[in-house]
């Protein structure tokens, strides 16, 4: 029970249409990472209407973290409801043709279809109605409650000459300038999809690159000398990260899962000038790093790889770089936090929420560094299928309803 209010009295507030209309809303305006701007004025437009206090706080040009807050009495805990404004996809993927993959909501058979609905436009949409439903309540509480819409959570990031720009520069860019420009509350809740289940623990990642190079001539000089190609190097180079892979995956198991290793992109050789061998082959590994693990730790693991295929092929210029590390996070089960979702969830579900562990990020990473306890805990219809990105809208509904009750229970309910 939630000292100093009855459930229902509260969630009857919750309104479906209400709810689903929003969530469509930000469907419907298109904002992936880099292009913000008309979805975080969406979002202070809505914040206005609620009467909640606002903040504009500028991370770079055209990409504002907007932060609104329903203020307490006083005298109790704060939380924070964190959401990023960016998606995963632009909506103009040719591979990505489904009505999920495309920035325009549609509604059928009891699901809400769009690019972004469960990554993690549904959540946004979920923490509005629970405010509202706190306002329409009547209840006042003694903690503040704030909403914040952040810009560039995707995993994506800035490398080499090509890939530069806003259009790059996510995981976590927004909730790293958020905590440290003053938005700092006892607890956070990131309502990620995770099939209602509770996040006790992610993943961090850790992006490397492995280099070989080879001699640059033209095709016609090029007689007897394949095994130098910097490409057929690279196999070789490929072989002994394959090996160097099962040890990882042992080394960075946490609650029961393996770590993992992706080898996410290769690059070498000029597609439009065949007739040039390439003078460098680069290989790049995503290293899924456990949140026990010190980053410094995987680092040292990697450049042992490394150390390893340069005393392989001493003469091949092997070099090397990690241009991404972004720690992990977990919390403590016995946390009030996990402790005030479990008792909202079975309230609304009727039953305890399930526990898990995950291999993605979440804005936790820099969060939590900040002294911010963080819960992952959202719906989901689990990853996308051919055709995109949807929620069920039951979910929806009994999501938010459960965020009022964390809102209600963690802040305390003013006499």
């Amino acid at each position: 029970m939630i000292s100093g209010i009855t459930p229902g009295t509260l969630l009857q507030h919750v309104s479906e249409e209400r709810l689903v209309d929003t969530a469509r809303e930000l469907v419907d305006i298109s904002s992936p990472t880099g292009h913000e701007l008309e979805m975080a004025e969406h979002m202070r437009a809505l914040f206005a209407e609620l009467g909640l206090s606002i903040a504009w706080q500028e991370v770079e040009q055209d990409r504002p973290n907007v932060v609104g807050t329903l203020a307490g009495e006083g005298g109790g805990r704060s939380l924070m409801f964190n959401g990023h404004m960016d998606t995963s996809y632009s909506g103009s993927e040719p591979h990505l043709r489904g009505i999920g993959f495309r920035p325009s909501a549609v509604v059928k058979e009891g699901r809400v279809w769009g690019l972004g609905i469960s990554n993690m436009k549904g959540a946004l949409a979920c923490y509005l109605e629970a405010i509202r439903a706190l306002i329409d309540s009547g209840l006042r509480l003694r903690g503040d409650v704030t909403i914040a819409a952040v810009v560039g959570e995707i995993e994506k990031t800035q490398w080499g000459e090509e890939f530069r720009g806003r259009d790059y520069r996510g995981y976590a860019a927004g909730s790293r300038h958020l905590v440290t420009h003053g938005v700092v509350p006892d607890m956070c809740v990131l309502g990620e999809p995770t099939e209602q289940r509770i996040v006790l623990g992610h993943y961090g990642a850790m992006w490397c690159r492995i280099g070989v190079a080879g001699p640059f001539v033209h095709t016609a000089f090029s007689e007897g000398r394949l095994p130098e190609n910097s490409i057929v190097r690279a196999r070789e180079v490929l072989d002994s990260v394959l090996e160097w892979v099962p040890d990882w995956e042992e080394r960075a198991s946490y609650r029961g899962l393996r770590g993992v290793v992706n080898v996410g992109a290769v690059r070498g050789g000029f597609p439009w000038r065949l007739s040039r061998t390439p003078g460098r082959t680069d290989l790049f590994l995503d290293v899924r790093v456990p949140p026990t693990m010190p980053m410094q730790d995987a680092r040292r693991a990697f450049d042992g790889l490394v150390r390893d295929v340069r005393r392989r092929h001493p003469d091949w210029g092997i070099d090397s770089d990690v241009y991404v590390t972004a720690p992990g996070a977990e919390i403590s089960e016995d946390h009030p936090l996990v402790e005030a979702i479990d008792r909202g969830h079975s309230t609304v579900f009727g039953a305890p929420p399930e526990r898990d562990a995950v291999r993605w990020f979440s804005d936790a990473s820099a969060l939590t560094r900040y002294g911010v306890a963080t819960v992952n805990y959202g719906t989901s219809s689990g990853l996308p299928g051919p055709e995109g990105e949807n929620l069920d809208v039951e979910g929806l509904v009994r999501i938010a309803k459960v965020y009022a009750l964390v809102a209600a229970d963690v802040c305390g309910v003013a006499e």
